[in-house]
């Protein structure tokens, strides 16, 4: 690549040529933001003099595609000055907006909005500023903001440094000391510029998977060998936590439309942490849980609950630790939601040991995942296959191998502030594709986790209802962490003593009729066994079943005529017995 020429990556430009209007590729967040008291104008004019003090910082919001001749390979980036009039725009809510906290107002404008694609002649990104909320509590403004940026420029974990970049922790802002750059811009290139590029990066790449190919072998194969190790495909049903396995078709796993139901919840990030820590699981684990618990509920309603569990497909960071580069870096890997166990505790169980199960499979995977391949060809190629997979309706045909995405990203601690206005909330906007219609990620933001439901219009046009479900899940997997974490009653105590007594009666005496009945041999020693074994049994039985309750004592009945004769012909009876011998 030379020097004046940053070409796409191809999982980068891999986003642009799978867009579609069906298929948008831009990820984003919903806000609400508080306004300092006093504030004069209008926040979206303080929004844009902010933005503009922090471009130099922020690459990604300054640079535009240049797109190779005749579409040949990957477009490169070139610098731009955006037009923050038209990056940052104003959208007045209807009056429903300040009706409670506004969040169905909000989840609309979100819904509306998120299918327009953006224009790819400018550079990749937009920040709409939703007024007409109600006033918060203490009697401060309040205003939404929902953001978008296409996944070809960012993925998660660049989201959140660009995010480290143009917020802060204090209303007052900070000053950032910036150093001048000393790169010269540049605003286009020429065709053979670009031709020189792209040959050079096709070269480099080719060596470069070449040099990488011995590793990448070992590592597939210690990675295919974990995977089959817990294949439902060659362990069958017993294996009940199994990743690699055909997922189940459902309402949401047909071909998509260019329509969006957006929806949003928060739930306390310090309770979910607590139980996580008590039952040795991850916060991700709680996560998966949760959307499986939800799922289950919600498909109840629609269709039925699957006999096969749901498979989640999870994004996987491969960044390295440190690495802000505005980029996308991620992989993607399955996990089993177990929503096919109707018990919560044995389904939590289920999903600790898939989600253990995908990270012993993708450990020695990261560091040999590809971001970036040879592309010459490969948009005509990507391009067509996609608008041949959406009008050919394929994802209504082909086998499943996930019912959905789940993505769960890191967020900063604390509170954050923008123009002056603090942050309440951090809602991620994310991507549904053909097959998979429905994206739930998830962000922790200061003290919550706060969960973003994107589904397409028509397989899920009540996706609120689906956010309500996980509330519920929320509830019962807090009373069943209150339920697991109760010290134990002395009836439960006295039960368990009494089956540990049991069975090692069992043991211990099972072992004496064996050898006694080995001992006597023949079919006498085979009876003696079985005897000792079913006394044995019948006696433990009897100590660890709680007492039957006695029946109530019944009242004589009253004696009838046919009642009253009976006691009567019993000594005639027994007399002629007496003359019958």
């Amino acid at each position: 690549m030379t020097a004046t020429m940053k070409q796409l990556s191809g999982l980068d430009a891999t986003f642009l040529h799978l867009e579609t209007p069906e298929m948008p590729m831009h990820v984003g967040a919903l806000h609400v933001f508080e306004l300092p008291p006093g504030l004069r104008g209008k926040w979206v004019t303080r929004l844009r003099q902010h933005i503009a003090t922090r471009l130099p910082a922020a690459p990604a919001l300054r640079r535009k595609l240049w797109w190779m001749p005749l579409n040949l390979a990957n477009p490169a980036w070139v610098d731009a000055d955006p037009d923050l009039r038209e990056h940052i725009v104003e959208i007045k809510l209807p009056p429903s907006a300040k009706l409670g906290d506004g969040m169905a107002a909000l989840e609309a404008a979100v819904s509306e909005l998120h299918p327009v694609l953006l224009d790819r002649s400018r550079p990749l990104w937009k920040m709409h500023v939703l007024e007409g909320l109600a006033p918060a509590a203490n009697g401060n403004k309040r205003v939404g903001l929902y953001s978008q940026f296409h996944h070809a420029a960012v993925d998660g974990q660049a989201a959140v440094a660009l995010a480290q970049v143009i917020m802060d922790l204090q209303p007052e802002g900070r000053d950032l000391a910036l150093r001048p750059s000393t790169r010269s811009k540049v605003f286009k290139l020429g065709w053979a510029e670009m031709l020189r590029g792209a040959i050079s990066t096709e070269a480099s790449q080719v060596a470069q998977i070449v040099k990488q190919l011995p590793t990448a072998v070992s590592a597939l194969a210690g990675a295919a060998g974990q995977a089959l190790q817990h294949s439902a495909l060659l362990r069958g049903k017993a294996e009940a936590s199994a990743n690699l396995t055909l997922a189940p078709r459902t309402v949401l796993n047909h071909s998509i439309t260019s329509g969006r139901a957006f929806a949003a919840l928060s739930l306390p990030l310090d309770r979910l942490k607590a139980i996580a820590h008590a039952h040795e699981a991850t916060l991700n684990d709680i996560v998966l849980l949760l959307c499986g618990t939800a799922l289950r509920r919600w498909l109840g309603q629609h269709g039925g609950v699957p006999r096969k569990s749901l498979v989640a497909a999870v994004p996987i960071s491969l960044r390295q630790k440190g690495d802000t580069t505005s980029n996308t870096q991620a992989s993607m890997t399955l996990v089993s939601l177990g929503t096919q166990v109707a018990d919560l505790r044995k389904r939590f169980e289920h999903v600790k040991k898939a989600s253990a199960a995908m990270k012993a499979t993708m450990g020695g995977l990261k560091s040999v995942l590809p971001t970036d391949f040879p592309s010459i060809g490969m948009p005509w190629l990507i391009e067509a296959a996609a608008a041949l997979y959406g009008r050919a309706r394929v994802a209504d045909r082909i086998p499943l191998v996930a019912n959905l995405v789940i993505s769960n990203v890191p967020g900063p601690p604390v509170a954050l502030y923008m123009a002056g206005a603090r942050m309440l909330c951090n809602y991620p906007t994310s991507i549904v594709v053909h097959g998979m219609g429905l994206n739930i990620t998830v962000q922790s933001y200061d003290r919550n986790m706060d969960f973003g439901l994107m589904a397409d219009a028509q397989a899920m046009p009540d996706v609120r209802s689906l956010a309500d479900a996980l509330r519920v899940a929320f509830d019962d997997l807090c009373l069943l962490d209150a339920e697991m974490s109760a010290p134990p009653s002395l009836a439960d105590t006295g039960l368990a003593v009494a089956e540990q007594a049991g069975k090692r009666l069992m043991g211990g005496l099972g072992s004496v009729g064996s050898r006694v009945g080995s001992a006597m041999g023949g079919v006498v020693g085979r009876a003696v066994s079985g005897v000792v074994g079913k006394a044995v049994s019948q006696a433990v039985g009897a100590a660890t079943r709680p007492a039957a309750r006695k029946p109530a004592a019944r009242l004589p009945a009253k004696p009838t005529a046919e009642s009253a004769a009976k006691p009567a012909t019993r000594p005639l009876a027994k007399a002629a017995r007496k003359r019958a011998r």
